[in-house]
């Protein structure tokens, strides 16, 4: 399988709901993702990714969910934007207040 392939939103969740699907019938969970996986042609590993991501979203395994992973990113992004103001606002004051200060010389101003 190509690594870091991209799949449709529709595939995996169809590919998701089929692996449910299996596992209901078989009453087992073995075997059930490396079966989809290789009828639908996604790698094992990343079905199991999506599957194991769609139980934490309902509740059903430990984790992260995917709203709040969102957020932790979207947050992430803005203490980074805020960091870099705030060391230009400081940048910037530091400059005027040696151009204010009236101790020091027009000339090393």
């Amino acid at each position: 399988m190509v690594s870091g392939r991209s799949y449709p939103q529709e595939v995996r969740e169809r590919a998701v709901s089929l692996v449910f699907e299996l596992r209901k019938e078989n009453g087992s969970r073995r075997g059930a993702v490396a079966k989809v996986a290789r009828q639908l042609g996604i790698g094992d590993e990343a079905l199991r990714k999506w599957v194991r991501q769609v139980e934490v979203d309902a509740g059903q395994r430990a984790g992260s969910m995917t709203s709040d992973r969102a957020r932790i990113a979207e947050l992430e992004r803005e203490v980074k934007e805020l960091r870099r103001a705030n060391e230009i606002l400081k940048a910037a004051s530091a400059f005027f207040a040696r151009e204010l200060d009236p101790r020091l010389p027009k000339r090393l101003r």
